[in-house]
């Protein structure tokens, strides 16, 4: 999905569009405010009260071109509409998570610890390579699979111990984007992550989505309310690592 973006010349604050003429920017659009040299030293202030003023907006300020650009989100009311919509997806996005997962490891042939799975994959020699038509990559948190002839995309959680719907607002806008069976999509979604972001706040506020705990300390996720429950095992300071004592979760990401 395209938008057509509308250029303003900015050299002084009068130049700068009212918060009404902004809000009133069809969803389609988009707004770059283009500064001048002569007042590029105001754009980073201005870009903060914009931000500011303008809830449910999208404002970027550059960090090298002298521009903000500023977009419409998707809107509580369209969510409303369209709760049902991404109830399913979530629903989908979770039964389809858990079949890859569980091929995948009967592919490695290895045992998936239903405590923390993520634990199954630290001695992995290849952390990716190609199951059926789908090509896999294991990192972070997660096991991201890409359907070579559909380009289905998908991103598996892997620290919820067999919970496999944790929902990430970028993954989750992209698994529904290159899902074919959703198109044309009911609503339309501009912007992956900020998007995706409101469509998660607005669903937990409508109780169609709700948090969990993590396998990982101070770590949360958000999975679908409506769903068969799965136990999940909390964080405990050692209590993975003694079931494998050469395992160490922040040498596998790659931060220690």
């Amino acid at each position: 999905m395209e938008r057509s973006t509308n250029v303003i010349v900015v050299e002084s604050e009068e130049h700068i569009p009212s918060i009404k003429t902004i809000r009133s920017i069809p969803k389609d659009k988009t707004l770059k405010l283009l500064f001048g040299a002569s007042f590029l030293n105001q754009r980073e202030k201005i870009g903060k009260r914009l931000e500011e003023e303008l809830p449910g907006f999208k404002v970027a300020i550059h960090m090298v071109e002298p521009e903000i650009n500023i977009a419409k989100l998707i809107t509580d009311q369209e969510i409303e509409e369209h709760q049902s919509f991404f109830e399913q997806c979530a629903k989908d996005y979770r039964a389809l998570g858990e079949i890859l997962i569980f091929k995948l490891v009967k592919k490695l042939k290895v045992e998936l610890d239903k405590d923390f799975p993520l634990g199954t994959f630290y001695d992995l020699k290849m952390p990716s390579g190609h199951m059926d038509e789908w090509r896999y990559y294991v990192h972070g948190f997660h096991c991201c699979f890409e359907n070579t002839m559909t380009q289905q995309y998908i991103e598996v959680p892997l620290v919820f111990s067999y919970e496999f719907g944790d929902l990430d607002p970028y993954f989750f806008i992209k698994f529904i984007k290159s899902t074919k069976a959703y198109h044309p999509l009911p609503v339309d979604i501009y912007i992956d992550y900020a998007d995706g972001v409101r469509i998660l706040e607005k669903m937990l506020s409508l109780r169609k989505f709700e948090k969990v705990h993590s396998n990982v300390g101070n770590h949360f996720g958000v999975v679908v309310t409506d769903r068969n429950k799965v136990e999940i095992t909390p964080y405990r300071e050692g209590n993975f690592i003694r079931s494998k004592p050469r395992f160490n979760l922040w040498r596998f990401l790659g931060l220690k």
